[in-house]
């Protein structure tokens, strides 16, 4: 009782300490508030972490745990306040520059009293057990994953990027456990059933960029690169590992040697190590020191594709640019945590280029970020590319598409505006400038800016603080002899403001014999084409033709008829996703568009195109198709994809037929068909499957209600020899199940957090659960869906909350689903914003349906 007394009065006193400056730090918001965060990042200076962590074999044990803290502190104002997103009880002791002081834990803080502390140099010493949240513990291996506020739920710390620190890490682990963190390995000792593992100091990082992995994995080192590497991995199928051990080791070289050369800035770091993760979060996370990376991406065998091969060299390369824009030079807060994912998909674009010499660049470009961000940009739900930010805890629902693929075309545009040298030079100054420290998006502005006459200023305002796209309207008049006499291009912002935005493309008069292209620098909202006047009326025009302008543009039904035909693979690539675009807002009928993309991929003979459109087309036949036009479509787009795969094409183009093919093959003809296929009765040539394809059509033949889906299922297990494929296998089969009342079960066993730590399979067995069509049986758990969405939030990473979204209520077309999110968002008014947008983007085609 005296204790507790005790523990009443110092909080008390320590909550009077908070009054002065009153307005510059407060603790009356969980998480990490910015007045807080900006008053820390001149308190304190020189931290280091001291970190211990003891795990046992058995993952159901507690991690005990220790810190000693040391730092300099510039002014006892306030006390010091650690972040720890943990139970008090998880605390076993704490002491400060040697005395034992009483644990005061408030709100997700640790409040060390300014009567404890002192100036200068300091040390804070606790004992505690780590917290479970972002530890990803599996039965044989676990991995931190702590972006961007999620370091605070394992260990007290100042959880914000402009807090740099050293880490000195010790950790003990069952004896056959590999152990990997962000320093070199020092020491390694075996006692008994552990190994104790101490890592020499680390580089300084933000704490979001810390990690350690551990458990049962296998270990490589690289052989014939200039850099040694490091890799941590689980997958045992010997050809995986053969063809993708030494591509693996040279893509993280080639990115070194490009990014050392662009940025005149040597490798920032000390090592380069990673650890491969079978059902990792995200494709992978920069982590300095210790990158981590999804398995399924990054270990292929000789039935890849070429687009498979080309996203992995690109995943490496963003991951490694990470290691200079973002671990280098980091966001002063992350309210500019797209200032670093620009860079990385920016300097990736760049990067693989040399590397992938048969591809071709602006269409990769055009066709990995075009669509994406369109995809968030047209919604109700989208945002600006710098969007604010108030507390670090609301950090994760920043991710999306338009950091990481309108950001990129936003920096081509501003690339194209300065040129090339003079933009590489603004980059070399700012790497230079801010190396080992933190900054924001003005700080490059005003770099840039000294280098063109363009006012970089207000054009960020609108390309980067401003939401949205403009709609191209054009204005063509003839005289009596059919040439040109005026032609005007007017832009409209699509949400109806006043903006406009600059830009620089092309546009082509296409004639029966010849192609007229014009370059057009769009400055204002209406441009005259000057340049046009006197031509020949063309057939049709190509606006964007070379792929560089953003936004929806003209299209004409003569146009869309000669798509096809059109030679240059940018130019169709645009006149495919512009349609596509116009189709969406209602310009061009649905059933006009599929028809169009149906003869496409008869056609079309480059993968990159190809996979764009055969994905417009699904996304047309299960979003915007009535249950009859899917049947009156269904079976000519069966027979089109199947003829084709039976002709003579590339082990690529016949990869994208297939996945396209088995995700429509639901006719009785169909499953038939891709029962013939997996049971290996009949084979295509050139279509190369792995077992991890054979597994996915076992799962959608027991999607699709084969009669003899159980026993599918069951050889389909039977052959998987891997550990964590057979566990994830067995994940997905209730999610598979033919009785509707065992799939709602199984859906709302996720309303307890532990069922959906692994949230990759999450989305999988939600996207089975919720298909549509299975739909009629689950409108129900909609609104389960959408009430687990703020928890989803607060336990879930960065990019759970609209995944969850995407694979459960962005499933759904019908007017019962959009009145049941029309009520939930009436119904929560307090819902965070930034949460809101992810459920209007998630749920744009009902909104597009029912909302007008």
């Amino acid at each position: 009782m005296q204790k507790h007394l005790l523990y009443i009065a110092l909080l008390i006193l320590c909550e009077a300490c908070n009054t002065a400056p009153e307005n510059t730090i407060s603790i009356n918001d969980v998480g990490v508030p910015l007045n807080m965060a900006t008053y820390r990042s001149t308190q304190v200076k020189d931290v280091v972490y001291h970190l211990s962590f003891d795990i046992p074999e058995n993952k159901e044990t507690s991690i005990n745990s220790s810190l000693r803290l040391e730092l300099t502190i510039n002014d006892l104002l306030h006390p010091i306040y650690l972040d720890f997103k943990e139970d008090t009880n998880t605390i076993n002791n704490l002491s400060v520059n040697g005395n034992e002081v009483v644990i005061l834990h408030k709100k997700e803080h640790l409040i060390i009293p300014v009567k404890d502390l002192h100036l200068g140099k300091n040390s804070i010493e606790i004992e505690f057990v780590a917290g479970e949240l972002s530890l990803n513990r599996n039965e044989d291996y676990l991995y931190t994953l702590l972006v961007p506020n999620r370091a605070r739920t394992v260990f007290p710390c100042f959880d914000q990027p402009n807090i740099k620190a050293i880490y000195n890490v010790e950790i003990t682990a069952p004896k056959e456990w590999e152990v990997l963190s962000g320093g070199l390995l020092n020491t390694k000792e075996k006692e008994g059933e552990n190994t104790t593992y101490k890592f020499k100091p680390s580089d300084k990082m933000s704490t979001y960029l810390f990690s350690f992995v551990a458990g049962k994995f296998a270990k490589k080192s690289s052989k014939n690169t200039k850099r040694t590497m490091n890799m941590l991995y689980r997958e045992s199928n010997k050809e995986k590992i053969t063809a993708s051990t030494t591509p693996i080791f040279q893509l993280h070289q080639s990115s070194v040697d490009f990014l050392e050369n662009y940025t005149n800035y040597d490798f920032p770091f000390k090592k380069l190590d990673f650890a491969i993760i079978p059902g990792f979060q995200y494709g992978g996370m920069e982590h300095t020191g210790a990158i981590q990376y999804r398995e399924s991406t990054l270990f292929l065998d000789n039935s890849a594709t070429r687009s498979q091969e080309l996203s992995r060299a690109k995943l490496i390369a963003h991951e490694t640019a990470h290691m200079w824009f973002g671990n280098l030079v980091t966001m002063e807060w992350f309210n500019d945590v797209w200032l670093k994912e620009v860079f990385a998909n920016f300097m990736a674009d760049k990067i693989v280029n040399p590397l992938f010499t048969d591809i071709n660049h602006d269409l990769l470009f055009l066709t990995s970020h075009y669509p994406r961000a369109y995809g968030v940009d047209r919604t109700q739900g989208t945002n600006p590319i710098r969007q604010n930010l108030d507390n670090l805890k609301n950090a994760g629902s920043l991710y999306g598409s338009i950091i990481y693929n309108k950001a990129p075309i936003m920096m081509r545009q501003l690339e194209l505006a300065l040129g090339d040298i003079k933009f590489k030079e603004g980059i070399r100054e700012y790497i230079k400038t801010y190396a080992n420290n933190n900054t924001d998006w003005n700080a490059l502005v005003t770099i840039l800016d000294k280098k063109t006459d363009l006012n970089l200023k207000k054009w960020s305002d609108i390309w980067v603080n401003s939401t949205g796209r403009p709609i191209f309207s054009e204005e063509i008049q003839y005289d009596d002899t059919k040439k040109i006499k005026q032609f005007v291009l007017t832009q409209k912002a699509e949400d109806g403001s006043n903006k406009f935005w600059s830009q620089s493309f092309d546009i082509s008069l296409v004639y029966s014999n010849r192609i007229t292209t014009i370059p057009i620098v769009c400055n204002g909202k209406r441009v005259e084409i000057s340049q046009a006047k006197g031509a020949e009326e063309p057939l049709y025009i190509l606006y964007n033709s070379n792929g560089y302008g953003y936004g929806v543009f003209p299209t004409s039904i003569n146009g869309l008829s000669q798509i096809s035909n059109i030679q240059n693979e940018v130019s169709r690539a645009h006149a495919y996703l512009n349609s596509y675009e116009n189709t969406l807002n209602g310009s061009i009928t649905n059933t006009v568009t599929f028809e169009n993309l149906v003869k496409g991929i008869g056609l079309e003979t480059n993968e990159m195109i190809l996979n764009m459109i055969t994905s417009q087309a699904r996304n047309i036949y299960w979003n915007s198709f009535t249950e009859q036009q899917r049947s009156k479509f269904q079976p000519n787009l069966e027979k089109t994809l199947y003829n084709r795969l039976k002709q003579d094409e590339s082990k690529n183009i016949k990869k994208t037929l297939y996945n396209t093919l088995i995700s429509i093959a639901y006719s009785k003809k169909g499953m038939a068909l891709l029962f013939r296929i997996w049971n290996k009765q009949e084979t295509i040539e050139n279509l190369i499957l792995n077992k991890d394809n054979y597994t996915r059509l076992a799962q959608l033949l027991a999607l699709y209600g084969h009669p003899d889906a159980q026993e599918i299922l069951k050889k389909s297990k039977s052959e998987l020899t891997n550990p964590d494929k057979i566990k994830r296998f067995e994940f997905l089969v209730p999610a598979l199940a033919s009785n509707p009342a065992e799939r709602a079960a199984y859906f709302e066993s996720f309303k307890e957090a532990k069922n959906r730590e692994k949230e990759n399979w999450v989305q999988t067995a939600c996207s089975f659960i919720h298909h549509p069509l299975r739909q009629k049986y689950t409108i129900e758990s909609v609104a389960i869906s959408l009430e687990l969405l703020e928890e989803i939030q607060e336990t879930g990473d960065i990019f759970f909350p609209l995944g969850w979204l995407n694979s459960t209520i962005g499933m759904y077309t019908s007017k019962e689903a959009y009145s049941l999110v029309t009520q939930y968002v009436s119904s929560h008014p307090d819902l965070d914003p930034n949460l809101k947008l992810k459920l209007l983007q998630a749920t744009d085609n009902l909104y597009r349906m029912y909302g007008k």
